[in-house]
């Protein structure tokens, strides 16, 4: 048997190899399990990783596709807003086309009378409006696919240029005319006793040519009216052709300061309503004889109120019209005024007649002044057209060498007027009327002091009614002057057809009797001593 001492050493071998074979198995098992736990999280991100992925590409997808929707989207507003343009140019054209050349109501309450407020201030030709009010036709194609430039605008033309230093719009009033002046007495005697010649006319003349260039600039508030025109019917005379206009400055609703030709404002036809009239560019005889007419100097207007408007003008005289500066005396003292008030609805529609179709009472009240220094050189020809004279009430000018007897010449006289008038418009209705008063004084020249102070004064009344509502118009009128040395008259029927239903064409008809008219020259229908009838028939276009 071995010894104990060779038992000892062979159990510490034994012992030591246990123990590194104990040492080894654990290293292993730490090393595999330092394996396993390492592919484990390896595996757990790669897994981590994999899922963070799908869900970005997940993302990804649903962005393009929204972006897809949008796009999708965007194309059908596109197309929708392409169909919405193509709808409103026809319509507003058609509105524009309805509208005319002036404000057509397009309700039957009180939404088209406060428009008509605005509307009204446009038409005044001495005030150049805004070309961005009222109804216009956009750049779109029309229906059947035609592309359109421009806009237009009713009695403000088509818009030539838009930019932010300025617009440029043109408009045309022109109008053919047939005249008849066949069954007018070949003569008259004047209140003196003087035989004198009727011109009987019989004609076809495109009469009048206005073309207007209009807009603003540098500043929307400072506005231009510049306009040539022309009366064919009085070739070779002075002022045949006229080139003239305005420059106005709108600081605001109640004050606008303007500066160039305007047309005084002493009678309800010369405060800015032209071409508006019941007959086509003619005046009853009253109104002729008494008014003013156009001139140059520097016009202040504006509202007081929403229901009181005013204009007020100082000028070179009372006509200017074929009288050049070196005519004029230097002493600037013609002035004219119109006070509106129109109680009931602050507007009274443009011009003469119910085009509006109002479906509350329109009323109007409105007074007038005006005065002048007049001498011979500062009045015009008694032919030239448009231009008022001062005359007694058998047609003499009283300027005329010798006319109040043998070496009695009138060289200078002061002028006076005034006038009211009244107008109600109701369901393509109007009735209205005017009275005028008229002083010549402070006569000059030589033998004047046996003429006495002349004092006349006269009245004229309108009606019409439209039938067919926008569409057929018919109207009666009459005026008489009672003057110191006559009282002559006219009366007059007439029926206007609109066949597009708006103011840009209108064909007139007019038959008028005339009684000694003390007013006349070759631009109207009336001539000066006629008496007897007459008929015209006029074709107008005013866009």
């Amino acid at each position: 048997m071995p010894s104990n001492r060779s038992f000892s050493a062979n159990r510490g071998v034994m012992t030591h190899w246990l123990t590194v074979m104990l040492w080894g198995a654990c290293l292993s098992s730490n090393l595999c399990l330092a394996q396993t736990t390492t592919a484990q999280q390896l595996q757990a991100s790669t897994t981590a990783g994999a899922q963070d992925a799908a869900k970005l590409l997940k993302k990804l997808d649903q962005l393009i596709e929204q972006n897809s929707q949008l796009q999708k989207q965007n194309n059908e507003l596109e197309k929708q807003n392409r169909e919405l343009m193509e709808q409103i140019g026809p319509l507003r054209q058609t509105v524009a086309s309805q509208a005319g050349a002036t404000f057509e109501a397009t309700a039957k309450a009180s939404a088209p009378q406060k428009e008509a407020r605005v509307v009204a201030a446009t038409y005044q030709e001495s005030q150049e409006p805004n070309p961005r009010d009222g109804e216009e036709q956009k750049n779109s194609p029309d229906r059947e696919g035609k592309k359109r430039w421009g806009t237009y605008t009713p009695n403000l033309g088509f818009k030539l240029a838009d930019t932010e230093y300025g617009d440029l719009n043109v408009s045309i009033y022109t109008y053919a005319r047939y005249l008849n002046q066949r069954a007018l007495r070949p003569t008259f005697t004047d209140s003196f006793g003087n035989v004198k010649t009727v011109q009987q006319r019989q004609d076809f003349q495109l009469q009048k040519l206005q073309m207007k260039f209009l807009g603003w600039v540098i500043d929307p508030k400072l506005r231009y009216f510049l306009y040539a025109w022309t009366s064919n019917a009085n070739q070779g005379q002075p002022a045949q052709v006229v080139l003239a206009g305005n420059l106005n400055f709108n600081f605001n609703k109640h004050i606008s300061l303007g500066a160039g030709v305007f047309s005084l404002p002493n009678t309800r036809s010369v405060e800015g309503n032209f071409p508006f009239w019941l007959s086509v560019d003619s005046r009853l005889i009253a109104d002729e004889f008494f008014r003013g007419s156009y001139t140059s100097g520097i016009q202040l207007r504006g509202q007081i109120t929403d229901k009181l408007r005013y204009q007020a003008m100082v000028g070179n005289n009372l006509s200017t019209l074929g009288v050049s500066a070196a005519q004029i005396n230097n002493k600037f003292d013609t002035f004219a005024s119109a006070l509106v008030w129109m109680p009931t609805t602050g507007e009274f529609g443009v011009g003469y007649g119910d085009f509006e179709d109002h479906q509350t009472l329109a009323t109007r009240l409105a007074a007038h002044f005006s005065r002048s220094n007049e001498d011979t050189e500062s009045q015009p020809r008694s032919d030239t057209f448009e231009n008022t004279q001062l005359k007694l009430s058998d047609g003499n000018i009283i300027f005329t060498p010798n006319l109040f007897g043998p070496g009695v010449t009138i060289t200078d006289a002061r002028y006076r007027m005034s006038a009211v008038d009244a107008g109600l418009k109701l369901h393509g209705y109007e009735l209205s009327g005017q009275y005028f008063w008229r002083w010549l004084d402070n006569f000059k020249g030589p033998g004047t002091a046996v003429v006495p102070s002349l004092f006349d004064h006269g009245f004229e009344m309108q009606g019409s009614a439209f039938v067919l509502p926008k569409t057929v118009q018919l109207y009666a009128g009459g005026s008489t002057i009672f003057g110191q040395f006559g009282r002559p008259f006219d009366t007059r029927l007439g029926v206007n057809w609109f066949p597009w239903k708006n103011r840009v064409v209108r064909w007139g008809n007019e038959v008028l009797y005339l009684d000694r008219s003390p007013v006349g020259y070759t631009s109207v229908p009336f001539a000066n001593g006629g008496t007897g009838f007459v008929f015209h028939s006029t074709w107008e276009l005013a866009f």
